[in-house]
Formats: C-alpha cells, sequence, structure tokens
C-alpha cells in the first residue's frame, strides 16, 4: 500500500464499517431497552388493574354484607324468617330480664 490515496479509501471504509456496527449495537440495545420498558410498563399496569379491581371488589362484598346484616340482626343470614324472628323474641326476653335485674336492684 504504497499508494496514499488507496490506503485513504480503505480507512474510510473501516471507518464506516466500525460506525455502522456500532451504530446497529448502540440501534439494538435502545429497541431492547424500549421494548423492556414496554412490557414492564404494562405489567405495572396490569398490576395496578387487578389491585382496584380487587379492592372495589372487597368493598361491594363489604357493603353487600353490611345491608344483609342490617337486615338480619343477629348476623344468622339464614333466610329463614320464623326462625330469625324467634331470635328475635329470644334477645328481647333476654334484655326484659336484665332490665328487671337492674330495676330490683336499684331499689
Amino acid at each position: 500500500m504504497s499508494n496514499p490515496l488507496v490506503q485513504a479509501f480503505f480507512v474510510g471504509r473501516a471507518v464506516a464499517e466500525v460506525i455502522n456496527e456500532r451504530v446497529e449495537v448502540a440501534l439494538t440495545d435502545a429497541l431492547s431497552e424500549l421494548g423492556k420498558f414496554d412490557a414492564e410498563a404494562r405489567e405495572q399496569l396490569r398490576q395496578f388493574t387487578d389491585e382496584v379491581i380487587a379492592r372495589a371488589n372487597r368493598a361491594a362484598e363489604a357493603a353487600q354484607t353490611g345491608t344483609t346484616t342490617g337486615t338480619t340482626p343477629t348476623g344468622s343470614g339464614s333466610g329463614d324468617l320464623q326462625a330469625d324472628i324467634d331470635e328475635l323474641r329470644a334477645e328481647i326476653a333476654l334484655l326484659r330480664t336484665e332490665v328487671q335485674k337492674y330495676r330490683t336492684s336499684s331499689k
């Protein structure tokens, strides 16, 4: 390679090849990071959505059980109306007994 023009050509060609390889590696790394970021963002969004839905379901269940226990004070939830009435009568009788004991002890 005694001719400087031929040497400059090969040096220029080698520089272009090295630059091309480095750009290719940088672009591949950037696209890889972008794909990883996208996958992580989707996973976090999915987890967030699952947590929101789970909390909403728990709140709805709590509200439902709150109204259910509001309609059946004994908390039996059996659906048997006569049994609920009997339990309420028993509680009323117990309360009357306690009130009578209190009244007699305070005299």
